[in-house]
């Protein structure tokens, strides 16, 4: 089925010394096979062999970008080491500028070399990336991993019962869940491309109407209908290469600020390699053709199909007729129609983003900052040492100024990392295998709660003074207490964990639900243990300061300088921050559609003006005699909204018909209202219909100020 296969770790980091202060660098663990498979090889040196795809081995491949900032391009690269996590790595390799995979901030490709440890029968922690043989469809290596992953479940039911395989494609793997959102914005776009055609159609009518005259002489000295179309369809399609031109422009500016906007936490992949290329250029120069020339043809017919006679006896005193007024109404009212879908989705997206920020994440942002410290497996092997070196800093941390508590966890909430495992409740009958309840797991030292806001609801928390009774203790949040015990005091209850089952944990404390996986997530069950059971050697730090947050960063530095010189401070942010970044794709989205919702209701404005104020001036004479036989000027301003009226309403009906179809594609998009969201759309309506009412006012003044006798005399 596969004709290579290669495997893909999670993405950690490695802190990197003897290039200026330690930093923590990204890093991938890949087998020997990653770079075949995906067909690109360094553009400096090779990949690292099948011979060097072992455990403890010391080569590294590294990107462009690592290449020229921290080691300032150095030509002698494969031939000098780095060092990372107190040990020395041979270069082997340098990518080409650009190249990623599935984590744009990776930096260090490492052999993920299968050690004893990594070859236990459970945890997941790595992905695969396969090349198919030719002629195999997708369809098939499913089947055939359904099946492996059916084998395993035999071998290992304990960890695999339940489980399967899933054969992605890698085009939609890496466009990822952002790829609903890329549909609606190309949606958006060709919805503001229609409304602006239409706005110029409309004013290529009007221009046209206004040269009936000049063209019934030409078509009297023998140019041809054809002819005339021609002339006008080239004025179109020259108007449309000027806006293709100026939006080019605009495209290049608009996608340097996209990624400058979408530096931070939002992960767009392979955003640093979309630029506007050939491909892009002859999109641009079709789109173009097409609008010219289609948005041009009505105008063109429109005009050079005027009765010649009719024309000349006209001398230009008359309007283009019932027919051209009833093409003007209609653009504008799918002007308007089209806005108010975009606004619609724009409202909705608002919305959403409103809900998802006033859910309760069950811990307190304010004041609160984090960094992570990593600690390198050479120097700091031993379980007891990490304890020991982590308590240790942050007794430290709780003597600096502006400090008021401290502590620290495995997996920060809101990142979309973390740990999980089944698990079992003593004294209760084990479910079938493959349907045990599972439990995130995190695992905490010092004031942790304390730090982050999070109330304990029952029992108490961890004390290391405390003497061990030499039984494991846990805490457990509200969601896990709820499903096994209802409203009954879970305290001194114990579980097994599917890690170990041979230990039994008993629950001393329960504390609030916090939605670890994120915000728009459901809350679930989450088990912590202290440090001294499980000794992670990276810890992301929690601290809570009586002023600013920021203003302990340098002196928290300063004492993990003194504690081990060769530590890195990475990931340094308000919990403020923390929160912002997990919902930074859904603010951008919603800003990009606000952006092109802003973009229709300000076109579909300047349509109805246009339109409206046209006609006024077709009007002049009508609006002199009305005046001249007793009207009030308080009637014609009525008569003059009241047309726009009316083309607002039926937009804004026909607009609502197509946004409650359309906004289906949005479902997944939302989050806490409905895509029938009354209060959206009322709004919207509301609001489209009094912006079209402004838009016609301007042209209602003008039209009250018609005097009758100049108006007559000029007719």
């Amino acid at each position: 089925v596969f004709e290579e296969i290669a495997a893909v770790g999670l993405t950690s980091t490695a802190t990197l010394t003897g290039h200026g202060d330690p930093v923590e660098i990204p890093l991938q663990s890949v087998s020997a096979g990653f770079f075949p498979v995906v067909g690109v090889r360094p553009a400096v040196g090779r990949p690292f062999t099948y011979e060097e795809d072992r455990p403890r081995s010391r080569v590294v491949v590294i990107s462009d970008r690592f290449w020229k900032t921290r080691l300032q391009a150095d030509p002698d690269v494969l031939s000098k080491g780095i060092t990372l996590q107190s040990e020395s790595y041979s270069v082997v390799g340098v990518m080409p500028p650009g190249f990623s995979f599935l984590d744009k901030t990776v930096d260090l490709w490492v052999p993920v070399g299968f050690s004893a440890e990594a070859r236990t029968p459970r945890g997941r922690w790595l992905a695969t990336v396969a090349k198919l043989k030719p002629g195999v469809s997708f369809e098939q290596a499913q089947r055939d991993m359904t099946r492996v992953a059916t084998e395993l479940a035999s071998l290992f039911p304990n960890f695999n019962t339940g489980w399967t395989a899933r054969v992605v494609p890698l085009r939609e793997q890496l466009s990822g869940d952002i790829r609903p959102a890329l549909y609606v914005m190309l949606g958006a776009v060709a919805f503001v491309l229609l409304i602006a055609c239409a706005n110029v159609a409309n004013l290529l009518l009007a221009r046209a109407t206004s040269r009936r005259r000049e063209l019934a002489v030409r078509s009297a000295l023998g140019a041809g209908r054809g002819r005339l179309v021609r002339q006008m369809l080239a004025e179109s399609v020259v108007l449309a290469a000027v806006g293709g031109l100026v939006g080019l422009a605009l495209a290049w500016w608009g996608l340097q600020a996209l990624r400058a906007f979408v530096a931070e936490g939002i992960p767009i992949q392979r955003l640093e390699t979309v630029r506007i290329d050939g491909s892009v250029l002859l999109f641009t120069t079709t789109a173009t053709l097409v609008s010219g020339i289609f948005f041009g043809l009505v105008p063109a017919f429109s005009a050079s199909g005027a009765s010649l006679n009719s024309s000349l006896e006209e001398g230009g005193r008359t309007g283009s007729g019932a027919r051209g007024k009833r093409t003007r109404s209609i653009f504008v009212v799918a002007q308007i129609a089209l806005a108010l879908v975009l606004l619609v989705g724009a409202g909705l997206l608002v919305r959403s983003f409103t809900r998802v920020m006033n859910v309760d994440a069950g811990f307190d942002i304010d004041q609160t900052i984090t960094m992570r410290v990593s600690l390198p497996q050479a120097r700091y092997p031993e379980p007891a040492r990490r304890v020991q070196f982590f308590a240790g800093l942050l007794e430290r941390i709780a003597q600096v100024p502006q400090v008021q508590s401290s502590g620290a966890i495995s997996f920060l909430p809101l990142t979309g990392l973390g740990a999980a495992t089944s698990y079992g409740v003593v004294g209760e009958p084990l479910p079938p295998r493959g349907q045990e309840p599972v439990t995130d797991v995190r695992v905490i030292t010092g004031d942790y709660f304390k730090a982050m806001g999070i109330s304990l609801v029952r029992g108490r928390l961890f004390d290391e003074r405390r003497p061990s009774d030499g039984v494991n203790k846990v805490i457990v949040n509200e969601a896990l207490a709820r499903r096994h015990w209802g409203q009954q005091d879970p305290i001194g209850k114990r579980i097994k964990v599917n890690w170990d089952q041979s230990i039994e944990d008993e629950i001393i404390g329960v504390v609030r639900d916090v939605r670890h996986a994120g915000l728009e997530a459901q809350v679930r069950s989450m088990t912590y243990w202290p440090l001294q059971r499980t000794p992670y050697p990276s810890m992301t730090l929690a601290i809570r300061t009586a002023g600013e947050p920021s203003s302990v960063v340098a002196g928290v530095r300063g004492l993990l300088r003194e504690q081990d010189a060769d530590l890195a401070l990475a990931d340094v942010k308000t919990m403020d921050e923390v929160v912002s970044n997990s919902v930074a794709q859904r603010r951008l989205m919603m800003t990009m559609l606000g952006i092109f919702a802003a973009a229709a209701l300000l076109l579909a404005a300047v349509g109805i003006y246009g339109v409206i104020a046209y006609s006024v001036t077709q009007r002049t004479r009508e609006i002199g005699i009305r005046l001249a036989l007793g009207a009030q000027r308080g009637d014609v301003l009525r008569m003059v909204i009241g047309q726009a009226l009316l083309l607002a309403l039926a937009g804004v009906a026909i607009g609502a018909v197509g946004a409650a179809f359309l906004t289906r594609l949005m479902t997944d998009l939302l989050f806490g209202v409905t895509r029938f969201d009354p209060l959206t759309f009322a709004v919207v309506a509301v609001g489209l219909t009094g912006v079209a009412l402004l838009a016609s006012y301007l042209p209602g003044r003008r039209a009250t100020r018609v005097d009758p006798a100049i108006a007559l005399r000029a007719q």
